[in-house]
């Protein structure tokens, strides 16, 4: 007669077994995409999402260029999941990785932005480089107060972050050059300003390409526009 193993005994079998066992990965999960930005911004930190998206729809992914219909080269630069899959990022190693080399490129055929779009500045440069460095992360931090809603405050950040790369003195997509004040004051005033950023039927959906702003910027511009656009 087999008598039957104490319990003690069958515990330890069991995590001998579990332990003794190959578990196979189940895959490489894709990032997933980080929604909101509730944290408070570092000053020490580049956001993906705030910073970083939004300065390579409006300089690369442009009609054209790397958007969702042209894909120049093959390569599409609107999300953070297109972007780390063209390969043109190099998490820790800006150096090495093509998206911020081309941007230092003196060669007609490799400059990039193309022309008549105009090169990054220097601190523009020093976002993607930064980002980069920092691990590429598809991070985002709270940068807006809807307390705040006066033209150098809120709105000319917002407009150089989002719009400018597509509507500057280089690049008038629209004919329209929002790096000047009363060219932003006139589409303000006639309700152009707000229906395409809000995403309004009848309006261009804008940023082109990208995704629409947040309610609070959203709220920001619709404060100032009801206080008379002033160049504040």
């Amino acid at each position: 007669m087999t008598r039957p193993l104490p319990s003690l005994t069958l515990a330890v079998m069991a995590i001998t077994l579990f332990f003794s066992c190959k578990h196979e990965p189940t895959g490489t999960m894709p990032p997933t995409p980080i929604d909101g930005g509730t944290q408070a911004c570092s000053t020490d930190t580049v956001y993906f999402q705030n910073k970083v998206l939004p300065l390579i729809v409006s300089s690369c992914a442009k009609p054209g260029c790397h958007d969702a219909i042209s894909r120049q080269d093959g390569i599409e630069l609107t999300s953070y999941d297109k972007i780390m899959a063209s390969g043109e990022v190099r998490p820790g190693d800006p150096n090495n990785s093509d998206l911020y080399e081309v941007l230092n490129e003196t060669r007609p055929d490799k400059i990039m932005p193309r022309p008549p779009s105009a090169p990054l500045t220097a601190a523009e440069k020093a976002i993607i480089y930064t980002w980069i460095l920092q691990g590429a992360k598809n991070n985002a931090c709270n940068d807006c107060d809807t307390s705040s809603f006066t033209y150098s405050g809120a709105i000319t950040p917002i407009i150089n972050t989002h719009c400018k790369g597509c509507h500057n003195p280089n690049f008038i997509s629209g004919n329209l050059d929002l790096t000047v004040y009363n060219n932003v004051q006139t589409i303000a005033l006639n309700g152009k300003f707000m229906g395409s950023v809000d995403h309004q039927p009848g309006y261009p959906a804008m940023p082109k390409g990208g995704t629409k702003l947040s309610d609070c910027k959203l709220t920001q511009i619709r404060k100032w526009i009801a206080a008379g656009a002033p160049n504040n």
